[in-house]
């Protein structure tokens, strides 16, 4: 865990009153459609200022998402795609330890300092693979960042695993080597 959120963990009691599993338990009784609601909820009925409520919310709301539900959402429909993403984790997974993976609701971000690699399941039969390779051309295979806007640089698309060789593996490498 970061060092500046487990700090605001630990001072979370004195400067707002209560443990953050405490505000957990509150969260729990309420159902907000939107995050900025569970927030405003905090700021106006227990004088929680925004850095506290904002993250409250969020550690609240990664409690209550399982990573694997989110991964299995995405694929729902599209499990043909699954063994492209276990092989994709499979080679980056020993570039470092220092890899965190970040299941979202639409796509998983491979996150070093920041993020360098973005799966996402494209298609029934299409997975974008995005990477952050600042001043690398493109070529017919290292397309352009596509819908993934300014979230990369590039994106491969992927119909099978036997996609996953040595040139992409290079790419994916240097991606994360850049991501300091």
């Amino acid at each position: 865990m970061d060092k500046a959120l487990q700090t605001m963990i630990s001072n979370m009691p004195e400067k707002t009153g209560k443990s953050l599993e405490e505000w957990k338990s509150i969260l729990k009784t309420k159902s907000f459609t939107k995050h900025s609601e569970g927030v405003n909820f905090l700021k106006k009925e227990h004088n929680v200022t925004h850095g506290f409520a904002n993250t409250i919310v969020t550690l609240s709301k990664e409690e209550n998402q399982a990573p694997v539900n989110l991964v299995e959402a995405q694929y729902k429909g599209k499990e043909v795609l699954f063994p492209i993403y276990e092989k994709l984790l499979e080679v980056i997974k020993p570039f470092g330890n220092d890899i965190t993976i970040m299941p979202k609701k639409g796509s998983v971000s491979i996150i070093r300092k920041r993020q360098f690699v973005l799966i996402k399941p494209a298609t029934k039969t299409r997975i974008d693979l995005g990477l952050k390779l600042k001043d690398k051309p493109t070529t017919d295979r290292l397309g352009n960042s596509g819908p993934f806007g300014t979230m990369c640089t590039h994106r491969v698309q992927l119909t099978s695993t036997k996609e996953i060789d040595a040139e992409l593996i290079n790419w994916m490498k240097e991606a994360y080597e850049k991501a300091m």
